[in-house]
């Protein structure tokens, strides 16, 4: 679960988040909104890197704000970037065990079932011995959640993870999203452009608008809302014809 409350940050005279308080307590849920609207920004002050002007964040009840990243890692918060960071000339199980480094496990089996199972989960395991340079767009977003789930994660934090893959590739990323709570059982953030991945993944989405909430509930409900089609959507006679 994650809560937020009266969460402000500023730039200067920029307000990216304003007075933000709200609570998260789905398995998977969506954040969306219009370039500019706070959604980076409230990623990294869930993740450490920006401090917040006012307010808190907790994580299953744990209160998160004012810790340094890597005690936030350790405590048990995980992300994914939008440019991946994946080491170009390590292979994809290096590049993993690179993170199971940083982790605690009960012994070196417990480690390596990790490694191999994370790899496996997102459909990799036939790509283990490939160097990151050699990796596709969609393996190298793949191989950015697999290291995001070595170490027992309270929550997944995914940034655009559906960037730059053609449809069936979102489908298998999909299958995978939606897999992470009962594979790892870790809530997932999850920010995307993607609508469509938005809806089918994440039992519900909050929408921000210039750094305040301007929706929060079931994602088709959501989606559907005409100030949050007037804000970022357009259109989606598609999604109430499917619902």
């Amino acid at each position: 679960m994650i809560e937020i409350n009266n969460v402000s940050v500023q730039f200067g005279g920029v307000k990216p988040i304003d007075g933000l308080t709200v609570n998260l307590t789905k398995p998977i849920v969506g954040l969306i909104g219009p370039n500019g609207a706070g959604k980076t920004t409230l990623l990294n002050v869930m993740s450490g890197f920006v401090e917040p002007k006012t307010g808190w964040v907790k994580v299953n009840g744990e209160t998160i704000t004012g810790l340094p990243a890597h005690k936030r890692a350790e405590f048990g918060l995980r992300r994914t970037f939008q440019t991946d960071q994946i080491a170009e000339d390590l292979t994809l199980l290096e590049n993993v065990e690179a993170i199971a480094d940083h982790s605690t496990f009960e012994n070196r089996e417990a480690r390596r079932k990790a490694v191999y199972g994370a790899i496996d989960f997102v459909g990799l395991s036939h790509r283990l011995n490939r160097r990151g340079s050699d990796l596709s767009t969609e393996e190298r977003h793949l191989a950015e959640i697999a290291k995001a789930l070595i170490g027992s994660p309270k929550l997944v934090m995914l940034d655009e993870p559906g960037a730059g893959m053609s449809g069936s590739e979102s489908e298998h990323l999909q299958k995978v999203i939606r897999g992470i709570p009962g594979y790892c059982k870790s809530q997932v953030f999850l920010i995307d452009h993607d609508v469509d991945l938005i809806s089918a993944c994440c039992n519900e989405t909050m929408v921000l608008d210039f750094g305040k909430l301007l929706a929060l509930g079931p994602t088709l409900e959501v989606l559907k809302k005409p100030e949050v089609q007037q804000a970022y959507l357009g259109n989606f006679d598609e999604l109430e014809a499917a619902a």
